[in-house]
């Protein structure tokens, strides 16, 4: 019997940044709003390929204490994505790179850090 195909990644243009996961629990969630909210999800990455850094009411740097984040003794802005369905990705921009830190799903209602 053939071994199944594996899935062809998406190719990113040079002009893109490109998404890599900066937790487990992050590859998680985005596994769960994958399975959960596809449309959604695609949706997310082409948004945060192209425009990570690009405020407006779906995405937007968050506030106060959870607005920035430090990695291995940088400081970047910590931004967040919301899918339709209540999910929420919270990522950094590192050069060309879209760090996802967490992807936050299921809320009934807003999350209560960004109130």
């Amino acid at each position: 019997m053939a071994k199944k195909a594996a899935g062809v990644p998406r190719p990113v243009k040079t002009t893109e940044h490109v998404l890599r996961f900066g937790t487990r629990s992050a590859e998680t969630g985005w596994r769960d709003v994958v399975a959960t909210q596809k449309n959604a999800a695609v949706d997310a990455w082409d948004r945060l390929t192209t425009a990570p850094c690009t405020s407006d009411p779906r995405c937007h740097q968050l506030r106060g204490e959870l607005a920035t984040i430090v990695r291995d003794g940088v400081e970047h802005d910590r931004w967040q994505y919301e899918l339709t369905g209540g999910a929420r990705i919270w990522y950094y921009v590192e050069q060309r790179t879209v760090v996802v830190i967490v992807v936050i799903d299921v809320f009934t209602a807003h999350p209560n850090q960004t109130k």
